[in-house]
């Protein structure tokens, strides 16, 4: 089990059954996050497909304009392939990209990975008292209709 990792930022190479079933079911960050929403998100930003042997186990995607901002999110490999330095190998890719070279902010959130993303020059918010966010945590697993 320690292949060498194979990153692709093609779409049309993603497992999005996989993607979606991990996000939906197992990260605790996007839990029952609907199809249709991961699809959008996935549309919508720079993908990062880890793969071994051919299957994908890992997956990044970072919400960019490419010049001065970028968001990292959905970031994971898949549990039984762990212990590996997947998430490693994932995470260079993603910072050696040229899409994301120049960028004044890159951000993300975590509440378990601090390590990881330490390791590839992530702090905490130099200026906290700058930041605001809107936050709906239970926006995919509230009743549908109900605010």
């Amino acid at each position: 089990m320690d292949g060498t990792l194979r990153i692709d930022t093609s779409r049309e190479a993603l497992d999005r059954d996989m993607i979606h079933a991990f996000l939906a079911e197992q990260a605790y960050w996007s839990r029952g996050i609907p199809r249709e929403t991961v699809e959008r998100a996935i549309e919508g930003s720079l993908c990062f497909g880890g793969y071994l042997d051919g299957r994908q186990i890992a997956f990044a995607r970072v919400v960019t304009d490419g010049a001065t901002f970028g968001y990292l999110a959905d970031v994971f490999v898949l549990p039984q392939y762990r212990g590996h330095g997947y998430a490693k190998a994932l995470m260079a890719a993603v910072m050696a990209h040229p899409q994301l070279q120049g960028l004044r902010r890159f951000s993300l959130a975590t509440s378990d990975a601090h390590t990881l993303y330490a390791g590839f020059g992530f702090t905490a918010p130099s200026r906290p008292q700058n930041l605001m966010e809107k936050l709906d945590p239970d926006i995919y697993t509230r009743q549908p209709g109900r605010p």
